[in-house]
């Protein structure tokens, strides 16, 4: 049974950069990810992540992952069902069913997509109803499209898709916007972008695939003929297997302290996954980083917030 230092679950902003900073620990270091990039790996267009004017979210997320390799991480492709406090440490058991035991574990996960619950989600689904436009964007061009939300990520799927599709839809259940204004603006000035406020999702239609999106607004029931529904709601945290590990907020964030760490001693968290505001991809690698030179400190013997040596002293 492989036996690691630091077991990262999560590849996004946060777990990768806390497998950087674990590696350049001389931790061994194991990331488990069902994919890499998290959501940041879902944006195309990233102009506020500093240092950088401008990148895409999956080139972004490539070179973090690239030089987290560089020192020494390894990085699976699948999903953890199981995490077991053993006297030494923990043992992780995946969804393919391997085991790993490690002597702390960061949870870096992030959240999924939430969904809408409406008749032809399912039935559509990667037949015309997608939840990444970074992902699948290219395969509606010319086409016209819907795009569900009113958060910064419908705004970045909207945008994105202006460039590709013939006409896009943003439907929206209110009259105002969460996401920032910058990319508001932009939304609203884009010719072929149409808005569809305070109205609802009430069913997805199509034969083979979505031909059409039923929706219900002010004056009644309307009728989009779209061949794309880009599903742009906000995402959850899956979190129900932490549940009798560590203490989880209302909505099943993990709640950690100023150090990261957890209501388990070992266990740390970092980014979307957390309780912390604010889910931004410069804030999930600052607290990727945070969580992982707490969990060197615990590994060492010291309080998770000591201060290191060549810092001038040590709690």
């Amino acid at each position: 049974m492989a036996r690691y230092d630091i077991l990262i679950i999560g590849a996004g902003a946060a777990g990768l950069t806390a497998a950087l900073y674990a590696t350049r620990r001389k931790l061994s270091t194991l990331v488990v990810s069902r994919d890499i990039g998290g959501q940041t790996a879902t944006t195309m267009d990233i102009e506020n992540y500093p240092g950088i004017d401008f990148s895409t979210g999956p080139d972004l997320m490539h070179r973090f992952a690239t030089q987290a390799k560089k020192f020494g991480a390894e990085i699976i492709s699948t999903g953890v069902a199981h995490i077991t406090k053993v006297p030494d440490g923990f043992e992780v058991v995946t969804d393919d069913q391997a085991v790993f035991q490690a002597r702390s574990i960061i949870l870096a996960f992030g959240k999924s997509h939430r969904h809408l619950d409406v008749p032809g989600e399912k039935e559509f689904l990667n037949k015309g109803v997608v939840y990444c436009a970074t992902c699948d964007a290219p395969l509606f061009e010319g086409k016209s499209v819907a795009v569900i939300g009113g958060g910064n990520s419908a705004m970045d799927a909207a945008i994105l898709l202006s460039r590709i599709a013939s006409t896009i839809y943003l439907v929206h259940r209110r009259d105002d916007f969460r996401a920032e204004a910058v990319l508001v603006d932009k939304v609203k000035a884009d010719p072929k972008i149409q808005l569809v406020l305070n109205t609802t999702i009430k069913e997805i239609k199509g034969e083979q695939f979505v031909n059409g999106l039923i929706v219900s607004t002010p004056t009644g029931e309307r009728e989009l003929a779209v061949e794309g529904v880009f599903v742009e709601i906000g995402q959850v945290v899956n979190s129900d297997f932490l549940k009798d590990l560590v203490a989880l907020s209302p909505v099943g964030e993990v709640v950690i302290d100023e150090h990261n760490a957890t209501s388990c001693p070992g266990i740390f968290a970092a980014g979307d996954v957390t309780t912390v505001p604010f889910k931004q991809t410069v804030i999930s690698a600052g607290e990727g980083a945070k969580a992982a030179l707490a969990a060197y400190n615990y590994l060492q013997g010291r309080s998770p917030g000591a201060k290191f040596a060549d810092q001038g002293y040590i709690k």
